[in-house]
């Protein structure tokens, strides 16, 4: 159990904590500003959410550096971001700040994805995360956090941050799930 496991292993049991914060009914207090009032649970939350996925390049980047890239770790390290994100979407889901079919695609490509890794894996392929895997992470990161705290502070100029990047979150999470399938076409057509 190196350094690295060890900081997924951190994200993965901080997703609980998350879904805790957005899900309990015992509110802690609230506070306004301007307009926009928030319960000290969302703050809580998406701290925590951005605190868990702030590690996502961190156990990589340690793990590459001291060499100790494990297949644990192979594991994991996936396994965590998409229980991060599949957990807040349903989260929202339940809060009703996100439609059900929003989660239901970003969560199905996440499936689809795995599974392709694993026929490949099956055929002794391995295929690594693309930038533009690494791209919509992050905007997938952004979409939930930008959800989770109430469009602060763009609710203050009547921006909508929140709407469009919930929609960059579902295109880019469908391009980049065609972009794998077409580049990785070969391991499905002699499997």
């Amino acid at each position: 159990m190196n350094l690295a496991n060890r900081i997924t292993i951190a994200r993965i049991l901080l997703v609980p904590v998350v879904m805790f914060f957005l899900l309990v009914r015992y509110n802690i207090g609230s506070f306004t500003i301007g307009s926009l009032t928030m319960t000290y649970n969302e703050l809580i939350a998406a701290l925590v959410f951005i605190l868990a996925a702030s590690t996502d390049g961190l156990d990589g980047y340690i793990a590459r550096k001291k060499k100790i890239v494990t297949n644990l770790g192979k594991f994991l390290d996936p396994l965590a971001d998409k229980l991060l994100i599949s957990a807040a979407l349903i989260s929202l889901v339940e809060m009703q700040r996100l439609e059900a079919w929003i989660a239901i695609i970003i969560i199905s490509r996440e499936f689809a994805v795995t599974g392709l890794r694993l026929v490949a894996a099956a055929e002794g392929q391995v295929i690594s995360a693309s930038a533009l895997g690494k791209l919509k992470t992050w905007v997938q990161i952004v979409a939930i956090t930008a959800v989770i705290i109430r469009n602060f502070p763009f609710a203050f100029f009547g921006i909508p941050f929140d709407t469009v990047a919930i929609w960059a979150m579902v295109i880019i999470t469908l391009y980049s799930g065609y972009d794998y399938f077409a580049k990785n076409r070969n391991v499905i057509q002699y499997s």
